[in-house]
């Protein structure tokens, strides 16, 4: 399979960029830390250093043309800032959906030319942006930029419901990342990033193959 991941420097992404290439795949992996890609680099991923925050995606499309083809891409990137509903700016507000929703659909679209026939989009969601789940202070931005992009997948599943092309969201519940210690600094969650890597995997890969315009919670704990 040829498979692009982005949010590939650290936590879940790394883990699944390795998962990956350990079960003989390519995989394109997509940070804005460059120092962090190295090392993927070294265990045989293309690599590509790219803020997903900016709007012009020409480096994103000349890596996919080299590639040629996308059997799966994984849009695990997040952003989150943890502050206060009334300290928000508008710049904190922009980036985290910049980055957890409005670069899902940018590289979706500039991927369509791209997708095999059955290709897997697979939107790392969280538990936070489902509706009726529990709320946390302080993680408004987040939780809701989570919720645009599964009613994202939804749509998209529908919108593409006559090709083979699958959409879903797995909305995953804690996870011992650095993101949640920026969440939750006091609290360590019982699954670990290489855990969720595996599930991850499998899902991409073969549980995953019935499933198209799909929520599915992913969780043990919340937070």
């Amino acid at each position: 399979m040829n498979v692009v991941i982005t949010g590939a420097s650290r936590g879940i992404g790394f883990e699944l960029v390795k998962c990956f290439l350990s079960n003989g795949h390519k995989v394109l992996a997509i940070s804005r830390n460059e120092k962090q890609l190295q090392y993927l680099k070294d265990e045989g991923a293309n690599t590509l250093a790219f803020d997903l925050s900016k709007t012009d995606f020409t480096p994103v499309c000349i890596e996919l043309s080299k590639m040629g083809s996308i059997d799966a891409l994984i849009n695990n990137a997040g952003a989150l800032v943890n502050k206060p509903f009334g300290q928000l700016t508008d710049a904190e507000i922009k980036y985290v959906f910049e980055v957890n929703v409005f670069s899902v659909f940018r590289l979706i679209r500039e991927m369509l030319p791209y997708y095999t026939q059955k290709s897997h989009i697979i939107n790392i969601s969280s538990i936070g942006g489902v509706q009726g789940s529990v709320k946390f202070p302080g993680l408004s931005a987040y939780s809701s930029s989570k919720g645009a992009l599964s009613i994202l997948t939804e749509c998209l599943a529908e919108e593409f419901k006559s090709t083979d092309l699958r959409f879903n969201a797995l909305a995953l519940g804690s996870v011992q990342t650095e993101m949640l210690q920026e969440a939750f600094p006091d609290f360590n969650a019982t699954t670990s990033p290489s855990q969720m890597a595996q599930f991850i995997y499998n899902f991409a890969t073969d549980s995953g193959l019935l499933f198209n315009g799909k929520i599915l919670p992913v969780s043990s704990s919340t937070p």
